[in-house]
């Protein structure tokens, strides 16, 4: 059996695996087939559609969209600092995360209110 990297292209469903952006193979071929990610500008819904190194992924982590482009194709799925490194994230850097709603002694904090006594 050949690498992925030998052939030059991957599935995408064992890509998103490989990458760790899903647990398993079957939640990435879910992702793929509910039409969430999109390849090169365009919206693939096939989990065998195949994905070569310098391609364009847009994809949901979490509750933001990821924008990356592939530097070159894994050979396994390893550790993430492996995985990382076959991709460049493109666009803004993540935010700062929000303010915490729990102070340290476990008391709701909640953001300034403006004075409406005199409206």
């Amino acid at each position: 059996m050949t690498s992925p990297g030998a052939a030059g292209s991957i599935r995408l469903d064992k890509l998103l695996w490989y990458l760790r952006f899903a647990r398993s193979r079957s939640i990435a071929q879910a992702m793929v087939a509910a039409g969430h990610i999109r390849l090169d500008g365009r919206r693939i819904t096939r989990s065998s559609c195949a994905v070569h190194a310098g391609a364009t992924l847009v994809l949901p982590v979490g509750e933001r969209i990821e924008v990356i482009r592939l530097l070159s194709l894994p050979p396994r799925r390893g550790p993430a600092t492996e995985a990382q490194a076959c991709y460049e994230r493109l666009g803004p850097a993540p935010a700062d995360p929000a303010p915490p709603a729990i102070d340290a002694d476990g008391n709701a904090l909640h953001p300034e209110q403006p004075d409406r006594t005199n409206q």
